[in-house]
């Protein structure tokens, strides 16, 4: 029993003496490692030149000018266009004006009663000498009407509204104005609604010449 005792205290004394070995070498090798981290060279931080700091300033100033100097051409630019065009709504609106007149004397040009009579004639020209006026002062405010009428049609000042068979002119031309344009300074301030040209069709051609030969007969 005794010599079993014996045994198992050997045993137990030699496992301590490993666990003592394992323990020292896990502590010696955390010791080179952190030996070694230490001896590791560190990251030296580069303090920039007085010449680099300098051109950093003269960088970030003349950055700061051509900013400020962008915001004053913004504001100069919108200044102008507030001062040329702050009218533009305005002047639209004032269009209607010349609409309605165009209208009024449409409308009494066909009515049968007046038709033939001093009347209707002394009413027609009041309003044409009324909108002679108005277009006069819209034009010292440098709002002008746009020339249409046998003209090619430009997308830029004209919006076709229809399309009018006539030989006799070159196709696109501007035979009809339906509403006058306007332009204020350099910008347009409405388009032309226009009927333009185009070339008479082999149908309608055809129709013509039986229509013709009808008559004849």
């Amino acid at each position: 029993m005794e010599k079993e005792e014996s045994q198992i205290n050997t045993n137990q004394n030699q496992k301590e003496i490993v666990d003592k070995e394992n323990t020292k070498s896990d502590e010696d090798s955390k010791g080179e490692d952190q030996q070694q981290v230490n001896q590791e060279p560190k990251e030296e931080v580069k303090e920039p030149t007085p010449e680099e700091k300098i051109a950093e300033l003269e960088d970030k100033v003349a950055r700061t000018f051509a900013e400020m100097e962008n915001q004053r051409r913004r504001f100069e630019k919108e200044k102008e266009d507030a001062f040329e065009y702050g009218g533009y709504s305005f002047a639209k609106e004032a269009l209607n004006l010349i609409d309605n007149l165009d209208r009024s004397k449409h409308v009494l040009e066909n009515d049968e009663k007046l038709k033939e009579t001093e009347a209707l004639k002394k009413t027609l020209d009041h309003l044409d000498i009324i909108k002679k006026d108005l277009i006069s002062i819209f034009e010292k405010n440098n709002i002008k009407p746009i020339d249409s009428l046998n003209k090619k049609l430009d997308p830029n000042f004209h919006q076709a509204m229809m399309e009018i068979e006539d030989d006799t002119k070159e196709p696109g031309t501007i035979i009809q104005e339906i509403q006058k344009g306007f332009t204020i300074k350099d910008r347009l301030l409405r388009p032309s609604l226009v009927g333009v040209s185009k070339k008479v069709t082999k149908k309608d051609e055809k129709t013509k010449e039986i229509k013709e030969n009808s008559e004849d007969k």
